[in-house]
């Protein structure tokens, strides 16, 4: 009752959502704590609420800048000043500042290298900290090894804030993902609470097709409301704007922006000044844009964790939302590419390393590392030992086999989410009125302004009928792989 209690108080909520309460108690209790939660469904309320009924600072380990500083943003429209985001993009003076100040916050966002700064360390030492969230703590598991290592130093930075609470947040883990998470974040003794990855107001739908710009276009045009479309490559997001931006109200995004770029962009998007938003899978986490009507796959995405995790960013407010994956013969091929350089990168790693241990005169291997060489490096040094090497071989046939399961999502001749769902080790699915494309649903999303209007139910109608023949005939056309 307390609890609901503040929850209308600092929010104006009157009821938790399924899975809320249960991540508080565990966290207000002391324990170490992993809620899997559905895009969507309120988990940085998870941290918000019990940070405000605890003392001392809560800070939250961020993977991206754009989350970060949305994060921040959230917080501040509703009226909480104390949130602050200690990133790359302030200058040396503007951190100093900040951290000689920790005491005027309550929420500090942060990466889990800035976690990993000594000046920051001891700023964080000065303070009482509450307790420390990892958001989309799924990275740990998917990032921790092969690109961003500073995940699995997580653990050493915690042991130096003298332990403290911790809560990992994700939307999508499977049981082997939140096993790791809980082996090297939590420690033993956690709370691990799982809900259903199930998003019933999502239909989803795979298109086979060697014309992706030719249909891309006309479900743009026939589609209604706002939408992301994401691309595996820089440059094909580029060229997807380039042809689309004389038709439609379009940006594009990506890593390779400047910050104050991405920054305008995102704002122009949340503001509906932008319907449609071409990216790399850099824009969405924490984009909290609930009137999204359909995410687009235009490239095949790497595993079913990040498809499902992409494709949840529609229909946040609960309304009908469409997704769909676009397939040609050979798209997953780039995947493969980046693997094979990731893998030049590892064994150029044991080359060098093999080197400085036989060689008594071999002083260069700092040098001649690259900078993800020199994480492992000192990943290895402080943690990891000699299974890293192991470790990272093993990772990579992880990927070969979350890309298989991606195809596999392509191929089957069942329902879509009952794969998707059983994906994450879920066997009761519950089939909502529009599903997917296996139960015929509709591609298109009813014009709710038109609906009264004959003339555009029939027109509808049409359309509707018109794309369930087409995508009907693609389907039963199987999919070489």
């Amino acid at each position: 009752m307390l609890l609901n209690l503040a929850l209308k108080k600092y929010f104006g909520y009157d009821e938790f959502r399924p899975g809320q309460r249960e991540i508080i108690e565990s966290l207000l209790s002391g324990k170490n704590t992993l809620g899997i939660l559905p895009t969507g469904t309120g988990k940085s309320l998870c941290y918000q609420l019990p940070g405000y009924l605890s003392e001392g600072l809560v800070v939250i380990v961020s993977p991206l800048i754009a989350l970060m500083e949305d994060q921040v943003a959230s917080l501040q429209r509703n009226g909480e000043k104390r949130a602050i985001a200690l990133n790359s993009q302030l200058s040396q003076e503007e951190k100093h500042y900040l951290l000689s100040r920790l005491q005027q916050y309550k929420f500090l966002f942060l990466s889990p290298e800035m976690l990993q700064n000594q000046k920051v360390l001891e700023a964080l030492k000065r303070q009482q900290v509450a307790f420390v969230v990892v958001d989309e703590a799924h990275c740990l598991s998917q990032w921790g090894i092969d690109f961003r290592p500073e995940y699995r130093l997580l653990p050493r930075a915690l042991h130096g804030l003298q332990d403290p609470p911790v809560l990992a947040l994700t939307a999508t883990a499977t049981a082997a993902v939140a096993k790791d998470i809980a082996a090297e974040l939590l420690g033993g003794g956690e709370s691990i609470f799982q809900y259903s990855a199930d998003r019933p107001n999502i239909a989803y739908f795979v298109c086979q097709t060697e014309e992706k710009e030719i249909w891309l276009e006309q479900f743009l045009t026939k589609q209604q409301g706002s939408g992301l479309i994401y691309c595996v490559t820089r440059s094909e997001v580029e060229h997807l704007y380039e042809l689309l931006k004389s038709r439609f109200a379009v940006a594009y995004y990506h890593g390779g922006l400047a910050g104050d770029q991405r920054r305008l962009l995102q704002e122009q998007f949340l503001a509906g000044k932008l319907r449609i938003m071409i990216a790399t899978n850099a824009f969405g986490m924490g984009i909290n844009k609930a009137d999204l009507r359909f995410v687009v796959h235009y490239q095949l995405p790497d595993s079913p964790e990040n498809y499902l995790q992409e494709s949840g960013r529609a229909g946040r407010d609960g309304e009908p939302a469409t997704a769909v994956l676009l397939y040609q013969q050979g798209d997953e091929q780039v995947h493969r590419y980046f693997r094979q350089k990731l893998q030049e990168e590892r064994q150029g790693f044991e080359y060098l390393i093999n080197e400085a241990k036989n060689n008594p005169h071999f002083q260069k291997i700092h040098q001649e590392l690259t900078p993800l060489q020199q994480k492992w490096l000192l990943l290895a040094s402080q943690k990891e030992g000699t299974q890293l090497a192991a470790q990272l071989v093993t990772n990579e046939e992880q990927k070969e086999r979350r890309l298989q399961a991606m195809l596999a999502y392509i191929r089957t001749q069942g329902c879509r989410r009952e794969y998707l769902l059983s994906y994450f080790g879920e066997a009761e699915v519950a089939i909502p009125k529009r599903c997917c494309d296996f139960h015929e649903s509709d591609l298109y999303l009813q014009n709710t302004a038109e609906s009264s209007e004959n003339s555009a139910v029939g027109e509808d109608k049409q359309a509707h009928e018109g794309w369930r023949h087409t995508l009907l005939k693609l389907f039963k056309d199987e999919i070489p792989l």
